[in-house]
Order: structure tokens, then C-alpha cells, then sequence
């Protein structure tokens, strides 16, 4: 797979991808929607619902669990990705590309308590 030298991580498995609007998109990374297996659905969370760092914000359900999923910054949620109501496998397709929400951060300095790619991989196997 791919680098993902642009992303930074949660260690609840998220990854936040800074857009040039400033906007931070999240979703689930590759080792979490391998774990949880094919997704069946996932839950969205509310447009305007204001979050604290490390947060549970949403779900997604596979074959085999429910797990939620963290808001890794503190925010605001100011979109969503609908198109994972009616194709939630999309992120198994393709867990980089397909965001579940977008926060707008109250301080964009929390990014610095995420790990880049080479830290959560080496949380990963540490585990």
C-alpha cells in the first residue's frame, strides 16, 4: 500500500488528512477496517456537532463488530461523507480516500499530538 506520508494518526486508528482549506478529514485507517472486517454500515455524525479530542463522534459496523470511531482533534464537524450511508464497503475499497467526516479544529496545534505513519505503524506492531 501506498505512503501516507500526508496523513497523521490517532492511536484509535484514525487518520486526519489536513485539506488546503485548512479542514481536517477523517476516517479509519487500513489496519482498523482490516480488523473490523467487510463494513456494513456506517453511522455519520451530526453537521454542526462540536467534538473533544479523542471523542467517540460516530460508528461503523462490520459482519463481525461495532466499533466507534474518535474525533481526533477538538471541533467542529462541518460535513460528512453520505455516500458511505449507501456504500459503506468503500472503505474497505479504500480507506484512504474515503473520509467519514470533516472537522474544523479549534486549534489546528492538536495535529502535533498525532503520529505520523512510521509512529502508528511501529503502535501497531507493538500490540
Amino acid at each position: 500500500m501506498a505512503s501516507q506520508d500526508n496523513l497523521r494518526f490517532a492511536a484509535t486508528h484514525e487518520w486526519v488528512r489536513v485539506r488546503e482549506d485548512g479542514l481536517l478529514d477523517v476516517g479509519i485507517s487500513n489496519f482498523a477496517q482490516e480488523s473490523l472486517g467487510d463494513l456494513v454500515y456506517v453511522e455519520l455524525p451530526q453537521k454542526g456537532r462540536r467534538c473533544a479530542a479523542g471523542e467517540p463522534c460516530t460508528v461503523v459496523e462490520s459482519v463481525k463488530t461495532a466499533s466507534d470511531v474518535h474525533c481526533p482533534v477538538a471541533g467542529v464537524i462541518v460535513a460528512v461523507n453520505a455516500e458511505l450511508l449507501r456504500h459503506p464497503e468503500y472503505v474497505n475499497d479504500d480507506p484512504w480516500q474515503h473520509y467519514l467526516f470533516t472537522v474544523q479544529a479549534d486549534d489546528p496545534a492538536e495535529l502535533e499530538n498525532l503520529m505520523s505513519e512510521a509512529e502508528y505503524h511501529q503502535g501497531i506492531k507493538e500490540n
